[in-house]
């Protein structure tokens, strides 16, 4: 069955990943973006709906949900993987630092979710009993658990939105389950350099680069699940156990 997901954040490592991998199958992806990479061009080529929306701003985000609501007559999944890594150093103030930080993790998710809930519980009325729910995935972050020294905002930010998982998944049920992501390093990046990738590596008790294919596999397993709702999944390596 051809669904149609939304992925906010497609320009690059998970998001892009994402919307190439549901592309090849067949389903239609609306994705949002930020900068303009060669990979949105990439992605429109492949068959993607492309908006440009800056997340810290309602009113693009308004117009995002006024367009989809217009030309869409179904929506299976939202993935909410756009993000912010933001330093508390970054030269903005603590005030603005926090309000960028919570736009982009708490308060776009959660005026996409409100917005699009009605279209999401429509289309989760048309499937039958073995398909079950719509969906919607928050990607947060390990550190929503641990905290961070250098990145205060953004963690209280991910901590927020894995909240709103809960609140989501109990309002919305039964025709929209509600799940969130927490990874740690997936990627490298390719600036990273050899001690950098050394230090990374070893604060998990599985040393290794995960890859998108670890999200992916998750994401496909909460969307087939008929009894999952509410829940935070870890992707880190075993972290906490060190």
């Amino acid at each position: 069955m051809e669904r149609t997901i939304l992925i906010t954040g497609v320009g690059k490592r998970i998001g892009y990943a994402l919307a190439k991998y549901y592309l090849a199958q067949g389903h239609h992806v609306i994705g949002t973006y930020r900068t303009h990479y060669d990979s949105i061009e990439q992605l429109g080529k492949l068959g993607a709906s492309l908006h440009s929306c800056d997340l810290t701003d309602p009113a693009a985000i308004d117009k995002l949900i006024a367009h989809i609501n217009q030309h869409h007559d179904r929506l299976d999944t939202i993935i909410h993987n756009a993000s912010d890594w933001l330093p508390d150093n970054s030269g903005l103030s603590p005030a603005d630092t926090m309000t960028r930080m919570m736009q982009i993790h708490v308060s776009a998710p959660y005026q996409i979710n409100l917005a699009l809930a009605p279209l999401l519980i429509a289309t989760a009325e048309t499937y039958d009993d073995n398909i079950g729910a719509s969906n919607i995935i928050h990607i947060t972050d390990y550190v929503a658990e641990k905290g961070s020294k250098k990145h205060i905002a953004y963690a209280a930010s991910k901590a927020a939105l894995h909240n709103m998982t809960l609140s989501f998944a109990s309002l919305l049920a039964p025709h929209v389950k509600v799940n969130s992501i927490a990874p740690a390093m997936i990627l490298f990046n390719e600036h990273d350099d050899d001690a950098y990738k050394v230090k990374a590596l070893a604060k998990a008790i599985l040393p290794k680069e995960a890859g998108n294919n670890e999200i992916i596999s998750l994401i496909d397993y909460l969307e087939g699940s008929h009894y999952v709702t509410g829940r935070s999944y870890a992707v880190d390596g075993g972290r906490q156990l060190k």
